[in-house]
């Protein structure tokens, strides 16, 4: 389906902000958290503070991973992605802000990019700060681990997975450097956003002409905010995304669709 009103918005603006969520990842097989309404699909995501406080929460989370991984890590850009991409490369977009940790953006070409909440292909150590590819870490995992190998389990958002069972055996290697705990280089819920990742975002709101949001309901206030911000400004604001957002009554013009169908004609 064509969209004038849509191609007509992006034209109109030299200078884009555009904020991605989870709608944008989908087509590459990557689940997404909410429904149309906004609402959750499945249980909340881990807290940090349930992450940090307890070593059982961390052994159902890497187990889970661990099985997750294995399709996330392999998952590929689609159609929007890469017409995000073109957009960049006409050079017409002055900032890339995905809510997402899957560097899929990244792949497809697109360079002027933050990860508002970090990346799921690095793991931190929350002692000493060392990073590792998760690549890396869940050859680790696996060579703990070589009777977990044999599971599956359905795709999770995020690159976890449905997985349920006995995981007090799985074994949770720590920090070689320190002893420290890893976790995934992201931020997890009850976590706050760096505080420089928020400022360099908004300097380059500050330079755009025009808000386009593409996949996400915006349920979660850190990216919420930026359209906040947007309006603040006067900036006009489109959004392309399947059900309600947080921001439609905000909105200068709203499509229902797929992100990567709404957004062909930029390829």
């Amino acid at each position: 389906m064509q969209h004038p009103a849509l191609e007509d918005f992006v034209a109109g603006h030299q200078r884009l902000f555009v904020l991605t969520g989870a709608g944008c990842s989908t087509n590459s097989g990557i689940p997404d958290y909410r429904d149309s309404d906004g609402n959750w699909k499945r249980t909340r995501p881990v807290t940090i503070q349930a992450f940090l406080g307890e070593a059982a929460t961390r052994q159902r989370y890497w187990a889970r991973s661990m099985v997750g991984w294995r399709r996330f890590g392999r998952a590929m850009p689609n159609g929007a992605h890469r017409a995000l991409a073109k957009l960049e490369q006409q050079g017409r977009c002055e900032l890339l802000l995905t809510q997402n940790v899957d560097r899929l953006h990244q792949a497809a070409g697109s360079q002027r990019v933050i990860d508002l909440h970090g990346r799921l292909d690095v793991v931190r150590c929350l002692g000493c700060s060392a990073t590792m590819p998760r690549e890396q870490f869940q050859g680790e995992l696996a060579r703990l681990n070589p009777a977990w190998l044999a599971l599956d389990a359905a795709d999770a958002p995020d690159g976890d997975a449905d997985l349920e069972q006995d995981f007090s055996s799985f074994v949770v290697p720590a920090c070689e450097a320190c002893g420290g705990v890893l976790k995934p280089d992201v931020v997890f819920f009850g976590e706050n956003v760096p505080r420089d990742t928020v400022a360099s975002a908004q300097t380059h709101l500050e330079q755009a002409d025009a808000l386009l949001i593409v996949g996400s309901s915006l349920m979660v206030y850190s990216g919420f905010r930026f359209v906040r911000m947007a309006e603040q400004r006067g900036l006009p604001i489109a959004a392309v995304n399947l059900g309600r957002t947080r921001a439609d009554d905000l909105l200068t013009l709203k499509v229902e669709d797929q992100c990567e169908t709404a957004l062909s004609f930029l390829l």
